[in-house]
């Protein structure tokens, strides 16, 4: 493009060549701008799970230290120290990071952020610091340092605190050093700056959740001393006819089978010899109606010292019954063209020892459970007959509605009723149908539907997306236009129950 004499054309030739350079040069700047912008928004996203995640383990471990101060107690206070340097310093962030926005209208504009004259003139003066530029700093390395004084300088996570929040001068690439704050923030578009604010942010966060998981999985060994068990009685069943032997066991909270007591007394008797396994096995008379309590204490030595364990429990004592108990799974209602589940139970009665029928449905069974499939009456009764162990019958019955399925509603992307969304995305989108809040999960499939565009003539869709000549009735639509799905025919997915109708659903489009 250079040397010798050019013709006008030539030169328009060259200088349109040098606008095009210019201009990909300016795309690029706006791609990396938005980036940032980009990449500033899933840091934020993420922070706020991080905070709720340590707001979680800061909860569990002040529990632990409201319920064992001893092992607990100097952890928390240690924890409560870092929660509160952490919370200092983040909430400093987010007042300079809506200082160095204020002046942006659209926060989502990142190719808008492209200006350094906030921070410029904020943090630096000449060669050196405004006061809020020292301050930046001061608040960073009192920050690194107050973390460091509370953990000690032996703990793991110092090195790593340290590299995290260090503001060491700066050496590129064997060049002169440069000042950390003029290196990081000096020179650089507001979008960058923003995002290396909400990134220091994270690693405030991340910091906070090694340091608090670490407090509180470092002491988890000591708090399963045997001074912290706790005696669990496991029955075999919680209710017994009277004349019945009572059967379970007692066991501690991790029911670690090497643990062997000295002693234990069972409701003020030695019980001693029915340890087996870590367990104390239980086995006498129920007693007369009514409840009960089984209570003792089991007796273990650690570090020379006897430790005793407390356990109770209750249990009831009830006469034996003269009906059957008898419920629905899905309430007292079940529907026409499902097989709806049956649980059919009496206590203290075997399932092989009990006998079911059903009227106005046909019943089956499925395992342990039974499944009705309701006939075309209103109502549907289970007949249960059941023998004792005394060899008595007891005969039960439940009566159940049968309704129809209900009429089911058309959605697009999951939302029913009136649906807000851009004309593209009506386009692409499968108009669905369903059931929502109904106990059943069915799924359907749309067979068919109709489409109303304002001004145009409605359009019948085979299928469930838009059709062309749909599509092209809705280019027509303008932004605000309620877009009307409607006529829904819509089947059950392996079911060939015939619903009575599918409601429509409306589109308000946005653009």
């Amino acid at each position: 493009m250079a040397g010798g004499k050019l013709s006008a054309r030539q030169k328009m030739i060259n200088l349109m060549y040098l606008v095009f350079i210019a201009m990909l040069a300016m795309n690029m700047s706006k791609e990396v701008l938005s980036a940032f912008g980009f990449m500033n928004e899933k840091l934020t996203v993420n922070n706020a799970s991080t905070t709720d995640k340590n707001n979680e383990a800061y909860a569990n471990l002040a529990t632990k230290a409201k319920e064992q101060k001893e092992k607990f107690g100097k952890l928390n206070e240690q924890a409560n120290e870092i929660k509160k340097f952490s919370a200092d310093f983040y909430s400093y962030l987010d007042e300079l990071k809506l200082k160095m926005a204020a002046d942006i209208e659209n926060k989502s504009d990142y190719e808008a952020m492209d200006k350094t004259d906030f921070l410029d003139a904020y943090f630096f003066k000449g060669d050196g610091y405004t006061s809020e530029g020292q301050d930046f700093l001061d608040k960073i390395n009192g920050f690194r340092t107050s973390l460091v004084n509370t953990l000690g300088s032996d703990s793991k996570f110092t090195p790593v605190i340290n590299k995290r929040f260090n503001t060491d001068d700066v050496n590129r690439g064997g060049k002169k050093t440069q000042k950390w704050l003029k290196a990081r923030y000096e020179g650089f578009p507001l979008v960058a700056s923003l995002t290396n604010l909400t990134q220091m942010q994270a690693d405030i966060k991340n910091s906070e959740a090694d340091i608090v998981t670490d407090l509180l999985g470092g002491k988890m060994e000591e708090a399963l001393s045997l001074t912290n068990y706790e005696g669990i009685v496991s029955l075999k069943k919680t209710a017994y006819f009277a004349g019945e032997r009572v059967t379970g066991e007692v066991v501690l909270g991790r029911y670690d089978a090497t643990l062997v007591p000295n002693k234990v007394l069972l409701n003020g008797k030695d019980a001693t010899k029915n340890v087996k396994d870590g367990q104390v096995i239980l086995d006498f008379p129920a007693g007369n109606v009514g409840e009960k309590s089984i209570k003792g204490t089991i007796y273990f030595t650690e570090n020379g010292v006897e430790v005793p364990v407390d356990f109770e429990s209750k249990y009831s004592v009830i006469a034996e019954p003269s009906s059957a108990v008898v419920s629905a799974d899905k309430m007292n209602v079940v529907y026409r063209g499902l097989d709806n589940p049956i649980s059919v139970s009496l206590p203290g009665v075997g399932a092989n020892n009990i006998s079911v029928s059903a009227t106005g449905g046909k019943l089956s069974k499925n395992g342990s459970a039974y499944m009705m499939r309701p006939g075309p009456s209103s109502t549907a009764v289970v007949n249960v007959s059941a023998k004792l162990s005394s060899g008595k019958t007891v005969n039960s019955k439940a009566t159940f509605r049968i309704k129809d399925i209900p009429a089911a509603m058309g959605s697009v992307r999951n939302q029913f009723g009136t649906v807000r969304m851009p004309k593209s995305g009506l386009a692409n989108a499968p108009i669905s149908a369903g059931l929502p809040d109904f106990m059943f999960d069915l799924k359907l499939k749309v067979n068919s539907f109709k489409i109303k565009v304002p001004g145009q003539l409605t359009i019948i869709v085979n299928g469930s997306r838009l059709s062309a000549a749909a599509k092209q009735k809705l280019s027509k639509a303008k932004r605000g236009d309620i877009i009307n799905i409607y006529d829904i025919k819509a089947s059950i997915i392996g079911n060939s129950y015939k619903l009575k109708q599918v409601l429509p659903v409306n589109i308000e489009l946005t653009n």
